[in-house]
């Protein structure tokens, strides 16, 4: 009965910082962290600790696949030069610098140890960016954002196993590496092999309930012979995902989308709200483990505010040229702009690119195209033009790049990570596990709490208000240009037959607009945003015509 009273607490708990939240003008996870942390200290509440396997493995998949599935694939290949330097090459630097910081402020501990509690406080947290999603940032940085902490946890889990081998002296960079690129390659495989699956399974299953019931199994199925493979669960439970969101429209049916993400949404909303709330409500534990190490809980705050002050320094010294490099790639793009487009015009038919192709001279130069070869030669060009246009509509200044570092929040994957350092072994490992837990909670509440702000404050560049209308003239002229490639004739007599045969007619008109607007989707042709409107409205028609029974009525 008690456990059952808890959980009830809990998801009223969920339910009212969801909702008061934004009311007050601050996030629900704030919400939920500075709750937690007031009732762990309430004196007939025991310490709360919380095997770290729970978050890591039962909590993180779930989310990491939901998010994943969500995003649009197109913006995650566009930046993925932005989200793989973020979330690998940032955390490994991070690491060191933050491992050098605390192997000097925290006797005894030594540079390995020091490295590992770096690699667990260097990666962003997955579940923080929802706070960034609720500030009103540009979807661009958002796309960066997300992609980031979709994969850096793998990053720095390889790296904190990495650096407590080194504190056993088994350490060498060639092991490093071969490990990391072995942890991605196999998850790679399993995430885009059970995505496959998973899309060819649920394709056959008509009841969208129980469709839905079988993709809370995917994460999981995708994570758990990862890890039993020594792979990175959470980077095979993103792929999962990403395969699934991007082929999902064409496979699934509106009814089990429709299921599937209201399903998931309350998932995402519990999973989160628990997290949030579990993290403040292990201080207490933390803190009684400090005092009876009698390691000072005065020095693990300032170690943790210099390590959080130190996170910032480091992300904005790497995101300044990163930006940099982002904005002269988009220049370059700009320049090839009349080049490729001179080449679109001249694959008009297979004889006519092979000239063109002979004139410009170069490796294949005497080859015979196929019509197939034009087609996948002007469909990379039309991407191209795509992407040219999309950086050059959204491009990174300053104030964009503030927002991308002031974002960069840590939050329960730090302390879960944390608590996975061996027991037997880990030098002050109270203090370590309390700093790890200072530097996510004060980056919640400092850097999450004071977002709002700063976006105010730096005041990024507004949307283009005319370059929108444009963009909703072409998505509505593609939408009437696929609609009349399929004829609609009101029926001359009304009998069964003839509603029937109208009603297919619309239902097949809805498919070609679907098809044409998948096909923009890949070719990068709209925004994410105005697809996914598109996208829906076509879903909400489909379902109301096939649960009408007059189709003309």
């Amino acid at each position: 009965m008690e456990i059952l009273l808890v959980i009830v607490l809990v998801l009223l708990a969920i339910a009212g910082a969801t909702t008061l939240g934004p009311k007050l003008g601050v996030a629900a996870p704030l919400v939920l962290v500075v709750l937690g942390i007031g009732v762990s200290f309430l004196p007939f509440v025991p310490p709360l600790t919380i095997e770290p396997e729970w978050i890591i493995a039962g909590v993180l998949p779930p989310l990491l696949y939901s998010a994943s599935v969500s995003m649009p694939a197109m913006e995650f290949r566009r930046e993925f030069t932005a989200i793989g330097g973020l979330s690998v090459l940032l955390v490994i630097v991070s690491s060191v610098i933050l491992g050098l910081f605390f192997a000097w402020v925290i006797p005894g501990i030594g540079i390995a140890w020091g490295i590992a509690l770096g690699a667990i406080v260097s990666p962003t947290d997955a579940v923080a960016t929802s706070i960034v999603k609720r500030s009103g940032v540009s979807p661009r940085v958002v796309a960066i954002l997300e992609g980031e902490s979709l994969l850096n946890d793998a990053s720095a889990l390889v790296l904190l196993r990495t650096a407590i081998a080194a504190a056993a002296a088994s350490f060498s960079l060639g092991g490093f590496i071969g490990s990391f690129a072995y942890s991605v390659a196999v998850a790679v495989v399993l995430g885009w092999a059970v995505g496959r699956l998973n899309l060819i399974v649920r394709a056959k299953v008509t009841d969208a309930t129980v469709n839905t019931v079988l993709s809370f199994t995917v994460p999981f199925l995708a994570s758990i012979p990862a890890e039993a493979l020594g792979a990175s669960g959470l980077v095979a439970a993103v792929v999962a995902g990403l395969i699934t969101g991007r082929r999902a429209p064409r496979v699934l049916s509106p009814q089990h989308r429709l299921s599937d993400a209201q399903n998931w949404r309350t998932v995402e909303l519990v999973l989160e709200g628990l997290v949030f709330l579990t993290m403040g409500l292990e201080l207490f534990g933390i803190v009684t483990d400090v005092q009876n190490d009698h390691a000072g809980f005065l020095p693990a705050v300032l170690v943790g505010l210099g390590a959080l002050l130190l996170t910032v320094l480091v992300r904005a010294a790497y995101v300044a040229p990163l930006l940099a490099s982002l904005s002269r790639r988009a220049r370059r793009g700009e320049k090839m702009r009349p080049r490729i487009e001179s080449m679109q015009g001249s694959l008009t038919d297979p004889e006519s690119a092979t000239t063109a192709l002979a004139k410009r001279g170069g490796p294949g130069a005497n080859r015979q195209l196929t019509a197939a070869d034009v087609g996948r030669f002007a469909t990379r060009l039309r991407r191209t033009i795509a992407d040219i246009d999309y950086f050059k509509a959204a491009p990174l200044g300053w104030r964009e790049g503030s927002i991308v570092v002031w974002a960069g929040m840590r939050g329960a994957v730090t302390v879960a990570a944390a608590q996975t350092l061996p027991h037997d072994g880990t030098p002050s490992r109270s203090l370590l596990v309390l700093i790890a837990f200072i530097v996510a909670a004060a980056s919640l509440l400092i850097q999450g709490g004071s977002l709002g702000w700063v976006v105010r404050l730096v005041k990024p560049a507004p949307v283009d208000e005319e370059l929108e209308r444009e963009e909703e003239i072409r998505l509505m002229t593609l939408l009437r240009d696929a609609a009349e490639t399929v004829p609609l004739t009101a029926p001359l007599e009304r009998t069964p037959e003839a509603f029937l045969a109208q009603k297919k007619a619309r239902l097949d008109r809805i498919q070609a607009q679907r098809s044409a607007l998948l096909d923009a989707r890949d070719d990068g042709a709209f925004s994410a945003d105005l697809l996914l409107n598109a996208l829906n409205n076509l879903d909400a028609d489909q379902i109301s015509i096939e649960l009408k029974g007059d189709p003309v009525a």
